[in-house]
């Protein structure tokens, strides 16, 4: 019976973060300062401008995900 080896497993977590980060961008959408054309806006301090500023940061956290999902495989098929 054949075990994993550390290569295996960074190649199937590196797809799994690939997965679940496309899968949050998709949801939350990329962050406004990513994006182009125009970008919704609120009022300093408002609940709007609070809720702008938690989907910014689920953009991050997919893209986070999604970028560090193609490090692992990258560094999985190199080792």
């Amino acid at each position: 019976m054949a075990t994993l080896q550390l290569a295996d497993w960074l190649i199937i977590f590196g797809f799994a973060g690939i997965w679940l980060g496309v899968q949050i961008v998709a949801n939350g959408r990329l962050p406004r300062q990513l994006r182009q054309g125009p970008t919704p806006t609120a009022q300093k301090r408002s609940p709007e401008a609070f809720g702008l500023f938690w989907i910014d940061q689920y953009g991050y956290i997919g893209l986070t995900f999604a970028v560090g999902g193609l490090a692992a495989i990258v560094v999985g098929v190199l080792s």
